[in-house]
């Protein structure tokens, strides 16, 4: 075969493990195509595969696009505009651009880094897949690279503290990968998905490992500094980790008479020789966090990112993309432990009210059948001599009519994907009644029959704030409302606090024959959930000490039944009327 006329297309192929897919398709004689944000290390990239080709002695070519952010739109379609002018078909797109994200607990990271993370690693992985179908031959082959830290077995879920967009995305983005090979198989076009476990790479080990073992230590304190002056140290002397003394010593003199000038009788000297301290600290942690994750691997040893490379050659491969099209394979060796968390039956308090308690429900949908429900339940809980009991819902074309439905309950419409009304609106809820108590979100359904690859940017948009952003932003602020804002700078206020929050995610789908196509579309968003709280869970207990109770619901089962409002309403009054922690985590109601 004249691999000359393959072409292949990497995306975060500057560095890195999209580097390193290029140069092995380089010595097979692939033409490549390389694309990230930034010029500097496309051209260096763009050197090396340049230099593999010439030693192969074959004739292929190498094309990069510098300042393509995969989450960009307009930079997205350009691109391929060009690649179809350029190339006319392309054999292979690799979906491996990501960032690292917030390295925090969910409470603190802002929700623009949240939506960032999320629109890097989901949005650009279906924006760029859409817009590579028009170039994509009829073999072609989708592979995306995702996390072996979001993978999701029967009954179990595994978190990833300080990971909340990244674990929530990369879990919506295998649900994703298998959606693509059941809508796609007419085109004749193959979709797989590979988990690598940890990869040696310097993101992993001087930005999460780093970063992670500073949240801890935000947390749990050092002897000396506030919660406030290790994340101001932390920030400033993260990025000169491993560095020479003589920079170190520089760097933390810097900082520590910025923090003797912004807080009234710190010693700079003193400061200088806690934040170098506190450095050290943070390496320590960091590389035990390393040692541990090696012994749960059979040989000690992380992933190189050839052998990553080497996953995706032997998926991208005729034989093997046919065998596994549709699957989420595992590229790690990362023998995992966790809780069982998906549960098929609750545990709640019995006899427990909702009585003198404030109650949120709040909803970005506007399908009649919910706001209906949504009523009922509303009715029902006003019925329990609550405090107060408001409803948000989204303002959109339709507020009017829903506002309709309403009547008579405290009921605004807002912009639920907007941070400062939300948080406006939360704040005057603290000011008139208190902290809330209990909060219930529905995030609504989609429409399972129509397919994902012919949404146009805006709904996929639309979509993903309505499932993804703003199931968060309204968690968050929820967990800041039972406790202050306060504890954003002390997290310690989180220690004991009670209170209820419960999601209810996507319906399953009904009918009494389900297609695999509607099943994998019916789960994408579905797999952003799980995870999501599953991390957001570890942290408000394991990290932060809290008793808040963090419930996803899903209603309907595998049998296509139409769900059971009753027991949905009963569940939905037992889980916010909890008193003590729970591991109400993942419930399927219907099962």
């Amino acid at each position: 075969m004249n691999k000359s006329n393959k072409t292949i297309l990497v995306t975060g192929s500057g560095t890195g493990i999209g580097q390193a897919v290029a140069r092995k398709f380089a010595k097979l004689g692939y033409n490549i195509i390389i694309l990230g944000r930034r010029k500097e290390p496309l051209i260096d990239a763009s050197n090396i595969l340049k230099q593999i080709i010439s030693d192969e002695k074959f004739e292929s070519s190498v094309t990069y696009y510098p300042g393509v952010d995969v989450s960009d739109f307009e930079a997205i379609n350009k691109m391929f505009d060009k690649i179809g002018t350029d190339f006319g078909h392309i054999d292979i797109i690799v979906n491996n651009a990501g960032v690292s994200g917030p390295v925090k607990i969910f409470t603190t990271s802002s929700y623009q880094e949240f939506k960032d993370c999320v629109s890097i690693h989901l949005t650009g992985t279906f924006w760029t897949s859409i817009k590579a179908l028009e170039v994509l031959n009829h073999t072609g082959k989708i592979i995306t690279i995702s996390t072996f830290f979001t993978e999701e077995n029967k009954y179990d879920q595994r978190p990833y503290r300080f990971r909340t967009p990244y674990t929530a995305a990369q879990g919506a983005k295998n649900r994703l990968s298998e959606c693509f090979a059941w809508e796609l198989v007419e085109k004749g076009i193959k979709s797989v998905a590979t988990n690598p476990g940890p990869v040696h790479s310097d993101r992993i080990y001087k930005t999460v490992y780093p970063k992670a073992a500073s949240e801890f230590l935000r947390v749990g304190g050092f002897n000396g500094l506030s919660h406030k002056q290790i994340e101001e140290i932390s920030s400033a002397l993260l990025p000169y980790l491993g560095d020479e003394p003589e920079i170190i010593d520089n760097e933390s003199k810097k900082i520590a008479t910025s923090l003797a000038e912004k807080y009234e009788g710190l010693d700079p000297v003193s400061i200088q020789l806690l934040a170098k301290e506190l450095l050290a600290k943070i390496q320590e942690i960091a590389e035990k966090v390393q040692n541990n994750t090696k012994k749960m691997i059979v040989d000690n040893e992380f992933l190189s990112q050839d052998d990553v490379a080497e996953m995706v050659h032997r998926l991208a491969s005729d034989e093997m993309s046919k065998l596994l099209n549709g699957k989420v394979i595992p590229n790690d060796r990362v023998f995992y432990p966790v809780k069982p968390i998906v549960e098929r039956t609750i545990d709640i308090e019995q006899d427990k009210t909702l009585e003198n308690k404030t109650i949120l429900i709040t909803t970005a949908s506007t399908e009649e059948k919910l706001l209906n429900f949504v009523k009922r339940i509303a009715t029902k809980i006003s019925g329990q001599k609550v405090k107060q009991l408001i409803i948000l819902t989204q303002n959109d074309e339709q507020s009017t009519e829903v506002s309709k439905t309403f009547e008579g309950f405290h009921h605004h419409a807002i912009d639920l994907a907007d941070e400062n009304t939300v948080k406006k609106i939360f704040n005057t809820i603290n000011t008139r009644y208190g902290r809330i108590d209990s909060a219930i979100h529905f995030t609504g359904s989609y429409d399972y029959d129509n397919k994902l690859t012919l949404l146009d940017r805006k709904q996929w948009d639309i979509m993903v704030d309505k499932f993804v952003n703003i199931p968060h932003l309204i968690t968050t602020q929820s967990v800041l409302s039972m406790t202050t804002n306060q504890a954003l700078d002390d997290p310690s206020l989180f220690v004991g606090i009670k209170g209820n929050i419960v999601i209810v995610g996507p319906d399953s789908p009904v009918g009494k024959k389900i297609s695999g196509e509607v099943r994998a579309r019916s789960e994408v968003f579905r797999g952003a959930l799980r995870p999501y709280v599953t991390t957001a869970n570890q942290e408000l207990h394991d990290v932060l000490n809290s008793n808040i109770n963090l419930t996803l619901v899903f209603p309907g089962n595998i049998n296509g039944d139409l769900p059971d409002y009753d027991k949905l309403e009963e569940s939905l009054i037992g889980l916010s009327s909890q008193e003590v922690q729970k591991n109400n985590l993942i419930y399927y109601v219907d099962e």
